[in-house]
């Protein structure tokens, strides 16, 4: 049983469908998923990400790893700390969400004597913009100063970019093969409510994409559902331009490609969140559910590294974490101090757990021109499985 939405929260929802059924009636009916998800997360005033409802922490749709404890963010300051030390400039963070990470990562990057002149946002949404600048102003008032929002990448970039569940939030396109055959899942009114609706594809870029995957010869008898987020490349390709000396730092959950495409996930992995709860329905409450699928981080790297960018690494959350040194940064905690010690342990075993996050979240990275070796994954490196 779902929370039931509030009166204008249901109101909200039904702007938005009628919205997406515009778009339908200016496309013969039928759009690609793609087009829904963005126009569910992201359209003007009326998108998940657009509008004014809380997304994050326990009074929001899911926790983030910067709402579960201040060590997260102060961990990944040290290895944003070791990339500045050898590129120098400053930080840009894509979509910061709440402002809990920039409040963790400068706060620790001030102890470390090592705070960038700048910390850039990019944020394309108004209320979360407003939200990152109350966090901030609240948390970390002093280094407010040293905070840009930005509504465009810069130009010839140097430093560090952050992206936390960036890439899990790109619009995707639903696919399936079945017998042979490639298929693109969109979207349709179906008299009642927004439904799925398939069309063949015979050409074009997703149709070569879905040719080049391991999957068709596997389910000749079977149907196999599956995403692929083209909008990931074209987020590459825009951010090694913009980068002239630096590195990424990307995390987020999902798998290599033989693992995204393993014969037994043949339901794919787009879920929607709302309230703390998962759901395989899309289209329940548009608006007012996240939207997300896996990464499929094999398919990123090759972006990547067509972009112009090098492969620095890639592992675990629970592995860079380690490695960078999350243990040392709690034990900094009276342990005899309970109520300070055992919340902040709790919130660090769930970060680094293979039962929780540890090991669905992965930090994969890319540099240019820029060489040094890496703390975070000086040990249990997994780029061989890309």
């Amino acid at each position: 049983m779902l929370p039931s939405p509030s009166p204008d929260a249901l109101s909200h929802s039904q702007r938005i469908s009628q919205l997406i059924r515009a778009e339908l009636d200016a496309h013969h009916g039928w759009i690609n998923f793609a087009r829904y998800m963005e126009l569910a997360l992201y359209a003007p005033g009326l998108g998940y990400y657009a509008a004014g409802a809380a997304k994050f922490g326990t009074a929001g749709d899911f926790v983030t790893a910067p709402e579960l404890s201040p060590l997260f963010g102060r961990t990944l300051a040290h290895q944003v700390a070791q990339v500045l030390a050898h590129s120098g400039g400053d930080i840009l963070e894509l979509g910061a969400g709440s402002g809990k990470l920039a409040v963790d990562v400068l706060l620790e990057l001030e102890r470390l004597d090592a705070l960038p002149a700048s910390y850039c946002i990019l944020e394309i949404s108004a209320d979360l913009h407003a939200r990152q600048h109350a966090c901030i102003a609240a948390h970390a008032p002093h280094l407010l100063e040293r905070v840009q929002w930005l509504t465009a990448l810069p130009v010839a970039f140097n430093g560090v970019i952050l992206a936390n569940e960036v890439l899990d939030a790109l619009p995707v396109h639903c696919v399936q093969w079945k017998a042979q055959q490639c298929f693109e899942r969109g979207v349709v009114w179906n008299g009642e409510r927004l439904d799925w609706a398939s069309r063949e594809l015979t050409s074009g870029t997703l149709w070569q994409t879905m040719h080049a995957l391991p999957v068709g010869s596997s389910v000749a008898s079977s149907v196999y559902s599956s995403e692929i987020n083209l909008a990931a490349a074209a987020l590459l390709r825009a951010l090694a331009e913009s980068l002239a000396c630096g590195a990424l730092i990307f995390i987020d959950y999902g798998f290599p490609q033989a693992e995204y495409y393993h014969p037994q996930r043949h339901m794919g992995t787009l879920r929607a969140h709302y309230r703390h709860h998962a759901l395989d329905d899309p289209f329940t409450l548009p608006g007012l559910c996240d939207l997300t699928a896996h990464v499929d981080f094999s398919a990123v790297a090759a972006a990547a590294v067509d972009a112009g960018l090098q492969l620095s690494g890639y592992t675990s959350q629970a592995n860079f974490l380690i490695n960078v040194g999350i243990t040392g940064l709690l034990m900094q905690t009276d342990p005899t101090e309970a109520a300070a010690y055992l919340p902040q342990t709790n919130a660090v075993q769930r970060l680094i757990s293979p039962a929780e996050m540890g090991e669905l979240f992965k930090v994969i990275a890319f540099n240019k021109n820029l060489a040094m070796p890496w703390v975070g994954f000086s040990r249990g490196d997994r780029t061989h499985t890309l």
